[in-house]
């Protein structure tokens, strides 16, 4: 490895202070989400909420967190290069009216590619205003997304308003991506979900939904994490393009073109944000709808901020914010009183922790919320229906209420930063 090459990997990998934490081993991981799986199957046990871990959830899990998932991919991109960007929301607009203007006519996959390249349209917009002319970084995403907002409604008029089967507000109906289901796999492990034995069906339930109707695009995307995880930490464009979201003065005094990475980085936001957007349209519902969007491409940030602006723990969070969208369309009320349960089992835990700590104001404040939580459960047999729409809204803040001390991002994360400012 040559000096340079050194320094731009010291560069971009900015160790955290204290040393960071101990990176977990691949049993460890699997011995947590088999904890997790268990105390998800006692809850279920307890509650009667058998449609806590079926197929269909964890497959209607899967597919509501695609979209965020995708988004908050598009938004890891953007920020380990220093831009951040709001305007995943916008851009996620911008593919859900391309994929579905391209998709009725011409077919899904032709819908897929313009929907990436109407995020990536947007993303150049993001590029040009925050890399070449140093606007502030949310000045401009918000503006991106209210002139996607606008410029979908207006070209909606003058396309789908004038089309059989569409309107002003609405295109016409897609044809869907091809879905996989495994024979005999799948419908063995329906059944075995269906005994509701504890763990097993859980289990079971679980790997049925990664294996039934399962649609191709859903595969790219999540495929798309790992491939980025080893471009962005296993070659030496991804450590270049990292070195500019730590310190871009040192990156350019070392050859890098700041502004190159940060372009492409910037423009590959958008085009994933876009693919979210046509996700959204072509397999989610098969039709465009203005406002469909609904604020996930501000959840994909949250989920991003939750993976502390690593691939794997954004496809953790958009896991999580997809179950809880998932579980107010499946079972409702039911499913959320179940998730009061879990919150309070979780909190008990949390309790212990903090007084084998000694944080002892902490743990009181712990235990009187779950004392709290299993007042109200006990006390009800299903939640309001404005709290069952609220749920995955008030996840996303715990989640980034919980995780805030962690969290760590790019040094240079929404700095201006001007080509030969170092010299």
């Amino acid at each position: 490895m040559s000096e340079s090459t050194s320094t731009v990997t010291a560069v971009a990998a900015a160790p955290k202070k204290g040393g960071g934490r101990r990176k977990l081993s691949l049993p460890v991981i699997l011995l947590i989400i088999a904890g997790g799986l268990a105390l998800f199957s006692l809850v279920r046990v307890i509650s009667g909420a058998d449609d806590l871990t079926s197929v269909g959830q964890i497959s209607g899990a899967l597919q509501l967190a695609v979209p965020i998932g995708l988004a908050g991919l598009g938004g890891l991109w953007s920020e380990r290069a220093g831009v951040v960007n709001i305007g995943l929301e916008g851009m996620m607009i911008m593919g859900t009216w391309f994929g579905a203007w391209a998709g009725y006519q011409w077919g899904p996959w032709t819908g897929v590619a313009l929907g990436i390249l109407g995020g990536a349209l947007g993303g150049v917009l993001h590029a040009v205003m925050t890399v070449t002319f140093n606007v502030n970084h949310i000045v401009s995403g918000v503006a991106i997304t209210i002139l996607a907002t606008g410029a979908t409604r207006y070209l909606s008029n003058f396309t789908f308003a004038e089309t059989p089967g569409g309107s002003s507000k609405q295109s016409p109906r897609i044809d869907r991506v091809t879905d996989i289901t495994i024979p005999g796999l799948s419908d063995g492990l329906a059944d075995l979900q269906a005994k509701h034995w504890f763990f097993v069906s859980d289990l079971a339930g679980l790997l049925g939904g990664l294996v039934t109707n399962l649609s191709l695009l859903t595969v790219v995307a999540l495929l798309l994490v790992p491939a980025s995880w080893w471009i962005l930490w296993r070659t030496g464009f991804g450590l270049r393009l990292r070195s500019c979201g730590e310190n871009p003065v040192a990156a350019e005094s070392l050859g890098v073109n700041v502004y190159k990475y940060k372009y492409i980085a910037v423009i590959v936001s958008g085009a994933l944000a876009g693919l979210g957007g046509a996700f959204l349209a072509i397999v989610s519902t098969g039709i465009y709808q203005e406002g469909q969007t609904g604020g996930r491409g501000y959840i994909g940030l949250a989920a991003m901020i939750f993976g502390n602006w690593m691939p794997g723990g954004l496809a953790l969070g958009a896991g999580l914010f997809g179950f809880t969208d998932s579980l107010k369309l499946r079972g409702g009320a039911e499913n959320v009183h179940a998730m009061l349960l879990l919150l309070a089992i979780l909190l008990v835990a949390l309790v212990i922790w903090q007084l084998y700590k000694k944080k002892y104001v902490s743990a009181a404040i712990s235990a009187v919320v779950a004392a709290l939580l299993f007042v109200w459960y006990a006390g009800t047999d299903k939640l309001p229906s404005q709290f069952v729409d609220a749920a995955p809204y008030v996840t996303t803040l715990l989640v980034l209420a919980l995780s805030a001390q962690r969290l760590r991002m790019p040094k240079a994360d929404g700095m201006p930063y001007k080509r030969g400012q170092g010299k």
